[in-house]
């Protein structure tokens, strides 16, 4: 039955009904986190802690050699002028220095190989039980004195929303070419918090992404859902040397603090989205986000020869 209200309505079907109500709610979960127990890059321990926790951490995914060399190129890609005025970058609300550059694997050929790489694709692939595309990528940065925090949020809460991602069988991989230190605003997430949806309360505006890219608030928990899952799940702060990874999945309760300090965190992030659970019209929005920030196509990864 639509749920009535006086902003928007609720999609009959959906599941995951959000920003259409005056009042937060916690839904609980009808999806699994992993969708296939083959054999794979993931052992079946570590598939179990994704299936548990919601995230999974790879030590040493890349070599020391390509951390080198991947930071590099977000370095080219920081300094690049044109690639600072494409729509696809977007630059810190204070410091103008770079926040993030969307759509990256259409702009960087060794981002776009890392990507189809088998220990990165494949994971996510084991993960999903199914082919997989790229849903979102981008680089962040987060600069020493001036890297601004990403607060408390459930990416799927706004690709569900803002995108029409139907349901939550996608993940994510962030992989770090800086030390991840607790004090240099590392990426923090909730163990659990992924079995419960937080419906947010507010009404999405317009091209809503131009601000939200930068800093987020619709779609943002409120305060008494947040302290309900932190006292029930409690927050890990997942530190690692650069060329660690973590792969967590879509509906994870995550964010991170700001940088204060002079020590960088960036990392190459990617959304793997399962090619059974394509993009519909959005849940919650007026419109779709555009495609270097919410691919539409269905385009699966290639996989390694």
């Amino acid at each position: 039955m639509a749920v009535t209200t006086r902003r928007r309505t609720a999609r009959i079907g959906d599941r995951y009904p959000t920003r259409v109500a005056d009042r937060p709610v916690i839904i609980d979960r009808a999806e699994p986190a992993v969708w296939s127990t083959d054999p794979g890059m993931l052992t079946a321990d570590e598939l179990a802690a994704h299936e548990r926790d919601g995230f999974v951490t790879v030590p040493q995914l890349l070599t020391p050699d390509e951390v080198g060399e991947y930071a590099a190129e977000l370095d080219r890609l920081a300094t690049d002028p044109a690639v600072r005025a494409d729509e696809r970058t977007i630059v810190e609300k204070t410091s103008q220095q770079v926040r993030s550059v969307f759509e990256v694997h259409a702009l960087s050929e060794p981002v776009a190989a890392l990507i189809a790489d088998e220990r990165v694709a494949g994971r996510a692939r084991q993960i999903l039980g199914s082919e997989v595309y790229v849903h979102q990528s981008r680089i962040n940065y987060k600069p020493g004195f001036g890297g601004a925090g990403f607060y408390w949020h459930s990416d799927f809460e706004t690709w569900h929303a803002e995108d029409g991602m139907p349901s939550p069988r996608a993940v994510s991989i962030s992989i770090a070419l800086t030390e991840n230190y607790a004090h240099n605003g590392c990426l923090m997430i909730m163990p659990g918090s992924h079995k419960e949806f937080v419906a947010c309360v507010g009404e999405t505006p317009a091209d809503h992404y131009k601000e939200s890219l930068r800093e987020q608030e619709i779609g943002t928990p409120d305060p008494e859902s947040l302290t309900a899952l932190a006292d029930r799940h409690g927050i890990a702060m997942l530190t690692g040397a650069a060329g660690s990874a973590t792969l967590f999945d879509s509906n994870c309760m995550h964010g991170s603090g700001s940088n204060i300090t002079p020590y960088p965190r960036s990392n190459i992030f990617v959304v793997f989205n399962s090619v059974d659970n394509g993009l519909e019209e959005p849940f919650s929005a007026p419109g779709p986000r555009p495609a270097h920030v919410a691919a539409r196509q269905i385009v699966p990864v290639r996989r390694d020869a």
